[in-house]
């Protein structure tokens, strides 16, 4: 069940961007950290992610909250803990 505050077809991208924000990360420096655990990201990619424009599977859900040290289910929108 939906229950967060972001529109409900970019919950990713808007949690996504919100998180890089407050923890001061820009796009730039996101791409090149999950690009040095293996990922194929950009910063274009990232900004894809937080406009709603790219899909984000599964795998790149779990690197993201595993950079950030935040759940998935907060990436996901299922809650609003981290």
């Amino acid at each position: 069940k939906y229950t967060g505050t972001d529109n409900p077809k970019n919950i990713v991208g808007s949690r996504l961007k919100r998180i890089a924000t407050a923890q001061g990360i820009s796009q730039k420096t996101l791409a090149a950290r999950l690009q040095t655990e293996g990922f194929e990201f950009t910063d274009l990619t990232i900004l894809r992610i937080e406009q709603g424009k790219r899909f984000v599977p599964d795998y790149e859900i779990v690197a993201i909250a595993n950079y950030f040290h935040i759940s998935t289910d907060y990436l996901l929108g299922l809650t609003d803990t981290k």
